[in-house]
């Protein structure tokens, strides 16, 4: 008896002890919040932000690439990719009504499309149901002359208004947002 005590003794140190490691060890690929606010529009992201970490990112699936091209990609890591807007919205030109929604991705070597699904809040690695996308827009991608580390998602303002930014390795992806 006093054997089955110290085992169930150990094993609960053991768990203990794990619990405090995987409490405070820094995640790999971190959370991250992007609010906007500007006037009555306010613009929400949540992501997680996975590092480079000398792999290929963009390209082709027999090559290896972590994000293979003309393949779904959750903007980021765990969970999927959230947007949310407050206000109807002009996203790339096409009308996007208020609410909170999956985003992803399907990459290509030359332009993104960018999708927005009604499926928020689900875990980012299985594909959405693709009956549920609200909004489907291609957006060129543009070459950086170094490489971003880790993926970045950004709400700018510029001359032209508002820009939703993704970056990571030598890409990067604008998209325009405009109040209607």
């Amino acid at each position: 008896m006093k054997i089955l005590k110290y085992s169930l003794f150990g094993v609960l140190i053991i768990a203990i002890l794990s619990l405090i490691y995987f409490l405070n060890t820094p995640p790999k690929s971190p959370f991250e919040k992007v609010v906007f606010k500007n006037d009555s529009l306010e613009l929400e992201v949540e992501y997680s932000r996975p590092y480079k970490k000398n792999r290929l990112i963009f390209g082709n699936e027999n090559d290896k690439a972590l994000v293979p091209y003309e393949k779904y990609w959750r903007l980021g890591a765990n969970n999927a990719t959230i947007f949310k807007n407050n206000k109807d919205i002009l996203f790339n030109n096409e009308k996007l009504l208020k609410g909170k929604y999956r985003m992803y991705a399907i990459p290509n070597e030359l332009d993104w499309v960018i999708v927005l699904n009604s499926e928020a809040g689900k875990f980012g690695y299985f594909e959405p149901d693709y009956d549920k996308d609200i909004l489907r827009v291609t957006i060129p991608s543009q070459p950086l002359l170094g490489s971003i580390e880790q993926f970045t998602i950004h709400i700018e303002e510029n001359e032209n208004g508002i820009s939703l930014v993704f970056k990571w390795d030598k890409t990067a992806i604008t998209i325009p947002i405009n109040s209607v």
